[in-house]
């Protein structure tokens, strides 16, 4: 298995987590409820954070429940945990292994809170200090960049914020995501052929805002893993407070924008760094005026609610950074110096 076969299988682990952690999901949504939780405290590291970053905008913009994120060395290092009373614990890590991720949990189960790891091996650390446990069904993942294990938290983070909102219609779209990460593998051969274009590429910003702010820093994460680029991502937002003035003729902006409430922003900034400042765009986008203005342009399909775009639009993102990687020279399965289960204390 390599990591080219693990971006391909991701429709089909996409489909099994859904079917099958559904009464799961809809049970600790309960439990939610039971206990009147009036925040959620996540603990992440490396692409589990990026999932972070979608729950967010998720648990924020669908079921009005803020979303702060730990700061692990508080737990550690400083041994100063902030009180988390009223708050759902939630630990995300694929490996479950990260002794600081752990001790998130097992501090928020001192303080008598409700905790839930969400993880790919349900018989690690971070699940046993949990009350509940969410596998995310991702099946082996021997490539060393997550690639499916992160496409699955997000789609396990996505349910139980469909199961916390029981009278809505969204686990009928919930259903279409995985045809919709099928149909973006049909980009492979595409985005191989644009990627050539960049075997020079030493430098660029990857640019998200929204729901699709998680994709960005996954995309940069990507980027910086395989291929060594020096990758930095931003919101649309924060790229105009200072960092646009990086920006001059053929430098590299990288951009996910779909559809959805901050598209128009988003295509602004889009615009201005084309027309204005020259820039190289490489966009990611179910939308034409997006599309048009890139030297490379990928589409995703149509129609997708915007806060399940992440599960799409990473998907020919993945596939960017892994033949890009083969084109750089490099190797895509094990890339030097980082490992696939990092324990951070």
């Amino acid at each position: 298995m390599s990591l080219h076969s693990e971006i391909l299988e991701q429709p089909q682990r996409l489909a099994a987590v859904l079917e099958r952690q559904r009464a799961e999901v809809e049970r600790i949504a309960r439990e939610i409820h039971s206990r009147g939780i009036q925040y959620i405290f996540l603990a992440a590291r490396g692409t589990s954070d990026n999932a972070g970053r979608y729950a967010n905008y998720l648990f924020g913009g669908h079921n009005r429940i803020a979303v702060a994120l730990a700061t692990p060395s508080l737990f550690t290092f400083y041994k100063k945990p902030p009180r988390l009373e009223g708050s759902l614990v939630v630990g995300i890590s694929q490996s479950g292994q990260s002794p600081d991720i752990v001790s998130v949990l097992d501090e928020g189960h001192r303080q008598g809170c409700l905790t839930l790891a969400i993880t790919n091996e349900p018989g690690s650390p971070l699940a046993k200090a949990a009350d509940f446990v969410l596998d995310i069904m991702a099946g082996p993942e021997l490539a060393t960049a997550a690639t499916k294990t992160y496409t699955n938290e997000l789609m396990v983070l996505a349910m139980l914020s469909a199961a916390l909102e029981p009278e809505s219609d969204r686990w009928g779209q919930l259903a279409q995501v995985p045809a919709w990460a099928d149909k973006a593998l049909s980009l492979d051969l595409a985005v191989e052929q644009a990627a050539q274009r960049y075997r020079y590429m030493q430098q660029c910003v990857v640019i998200g805002r929204g729901y699709n702010y998680s994709t960005a820093f996954e995309w940069a994460l990507k980027l910086k893993e395989l291929t060594y680029t020096m990758a930095e991502p931003y919101s649309s937002a924060d790229f105009l407070h200072g960092p646009i003035a990086m920006v001059g003729g053929g430098f590299p902006v990288l951009a996910i924008a779909p559809c959805g409430a901050v598209s128009d922003s988003v295509l602004e900034l889009l615009t201005n760094l084309k027309q204005d400042l020259k820039a190289e765009l490489v966009v990611i986008s179910d939308r034409d005026e997006a599309l048009a203005l890139a030297q490379s342009a990928f589409r995703i399909p149509a129609g997708i609610p915007e806060w399940l775009t992440p599960m799409v639009s990473i998907v020919p993102a993945q596939l960017f950074a892994y033949h890009l990687t083969l084109i750089k020279g490099f190797e895509p399965d094990h890339p030097r110096v980082i490992h696939k289960v990092t324990e951070t204390r």
